[in-house]
C-alpha cells in the first residue's frame, strides 16, 4: 500500500493502481495527452491523485509503457504487457455537420467529452463498438474487403447478401478485460456531463451485457434494467463445426431471438418529480397517456432498403430506434447524445421525432456515410415492424 499526504488528506492506493489508471485512460484516446489531461482523467477513474504520482509513474514507465512525444506530452507505447496495440492518430478532424436539430461531430468521444460542460447532456442512446477489436483499423479493412477476420461474413442466401456479424466468442480474456475498462473509463468521463436523472441506454448482447453492466455500475451510474429488442438474428443455433452431420440434433448455443439494451441513469436529485421539474428527466416518456413505456420492443433485422441508405454493419432499424429514442426524454425536452454514432441512425431517429441530438464518430469512413445518411434515414418511412 502506497500513502501520500496531500491537501485533501492522506491518500492510500495499491501499488500500480496509478499506473494502471494511466494506461486505462491513455489507451482510449486518439491523441497524445498532456500531464494535466492525464491527471484529470485519472482522477475521474480512481479519485484524487497527486500530480507528483502521475509524473512519477509516467517517468518510471517510459519508454516501457509510455512514449514521451514532447515535454509534458505522452502517449501509450505501441506494445505493453505482451499485447500489440494499434495506435490510431487522426491528423485532422472534419468540421461538424448540422442537419436540423442534429449535430454530427468527427472526433474521439473520450477526447470530446473532456471539452463539454457539466450537466449538459439529457440522455444517451448508443450502439457502441462491441468487442472493440472489430473496429480497429485492421479489422475494418478486413470487413470492407470481405476478408473476415473477427467479422463473420455469411454467405449469400436467396440472392441476397447477408450482413456481417462480429464473432464475440473469439474474444480473449485480455480483450474482455479491455472491454470492461473501455466502458468503465467512458462512463466515468460521461457521468459529470449528464444531468441528474439522465437515461443512458446502451446496446449489448447476451454474451457481454454483464461485462458492460458491471463497468457502468462501478463507474457510478444507476442500473435501471434492460430494454429487450425482440428480434431474430443469425447468432447461435449452429451445429458443431466440422461435425454437423454427426450431431444433427445439437445447437452449440441457443439461437438468439432477442437483443438486450442495458438501461442506466445518473442518480436523481431528490424525488423524481423534483428532478423532472429541474432537469426535465428522471423517467421515460409514455407512448400514450394510457400506456407506460415498456421494456420489450418488437423488432426485426434491418431491411435492405434501409441498409442501402446507410451501409453500416451494425445498423439498427428506424422504427425500433424511434420508439426507443422517443422514450428517453420523458418531457420531450433536452439533448440526446450518441457518442458512437456510426452511420447516424440514432441522430436520424431523434430528428424524425423532433428532438435535439449530438453524434460523435471517430472513423472518417462512417462519418462520411452518416453525413449523407442522416437526412435520408430521418425521412425514411418504416413499413410494418422495426
Amino acid at each position: 500500500m502506497v500513502e501520500e499526504q496531500t491537501g485533501e488528506g492522506l491518500i492510500r492506493y495499491a501499488p500500480g493502481r496509478v499506473r494502471d489508471a494511466i494506461l486505462q485512460v491513455m489507451t482510449l484516446t486518439s491523441e497524445p495527452l498532456s500531464i494535466k489531461q492525464i491527471e484529470e482523467r485519472v482522477c475521474r477513474v480512481i479519485g484524487p491523485t497527486p500530480t507528483s504520482s502521475v509524473r512519477s509513474y509516467l517517468r518510471l514507465n517510459t519508454p516501457d509503457l509510455f512514449v514521451r512525444e514532447e515535454r509534458g506530452v505522452y502517449r501509450v507505447a505501441r506494445e505493453y504487457g505482451g499485447v500489440q496495440r494499434e495506435i490510431t492518430q487522426i491528423p485532422e478532424w472534419e468540421k461538424p455537420v448540422v442537419f436540423g436539430g442534429a449535430r454530427l461531430v468527427h472526433a474521439d468521444c473520450f477526447d470530446w467529452l473532456e471539452t463539454q460542460e457539466d450537466n449538459s447532456i439529457t440522455a444517451v442512446v448508443t450502439d457502441p463498438p462491441y468487442g472493440l477489436q472489430e473496429y480497429t483499423p485492421e479489422q475494418q479493412r478486413k470487413l470492407r474487403n470481405r476478408k473476415g477476420g473477427v467479422w463473420r461474413i455469411p454467405p449469400a442466401f436467396d440472392g441476397h447478401t447477408r450482413s456481417p456479424l462480429p464473432r464475440f466468442t473469439t474474444l480473449t480474456v485480455s480483450q474482455i478485460e479491455q472491454l470492461r475498462t473501455f466502458f468503465f473509463v467512458w462512463a466515468r468521463l460521461l457521468l459529470p456531463k449528464l444531468v441528474p436523472g439522465a437515461n443512458v441506454v446502451v446496446a449489448s448482447n447476451p454474451l457481454l451485457s454483464f461485462i458492460v453492466s458491471g463497468a457502468l455500475a462501478e463507474a457510478g451510474l444507476e442500473r435501471r434494467g434492460e430494454i429487450i429488442r425482440l428480434v431474430m438474428t443469425m447468432r447461435g443455433g449452429d451445429r458443431p463445426k466440422a461435425a454437423h452431420k454427426e450431431f444433427q440434433a445439437v445447437s452449440v448455443m441457443p439461437r438468439s431471438m432477442w437483443e438486450p439494451w442495458v438501461v442506466f441513469r445518473k442518480p436523481i436529485e431528490g424525488r423524481v418529480q423534483d428532478n423532472l421539474r429541474k432537469w426535465k428527466t428522471g423517467g421515460f416518456r409514455r407512448p400514450s397517456p394510457e400506456r407506460p413505456f415498456g421494456d420489450v420492443i418488437p423488432s426485426s433485422p434491418t431491411r435492405q432498403n434501409e441498409r442501402d441508405l446507410a451501409p453500416h454493419p451494425s445498423l439498427k432499424p428506424q422504427a425500433f430506434l424511434r420508439a426507443l429514442v422517443r422514450g428517453v426524454l420523458p418531457l420531450g425536452e433536452g439533448v440526446v447524445l450518441d457518442p458512437f454514432a456510426g452511420a447516424g441512425s440514432t441522430l436520424a431517429a431523434a430528428e424524425a421525432i423532433g428532438y435535439q441530438s449530438i453524434g460523435i464518430e471517430k472513423d472518417v469512413h462512417y462519418f462520411d456515410i452518416a453525413r449523407g445518411a442522416i437526412p435520408k434515414l430521418a425521412a425514411f418511412q418504416p413499413n410494418g415492424k422495426a
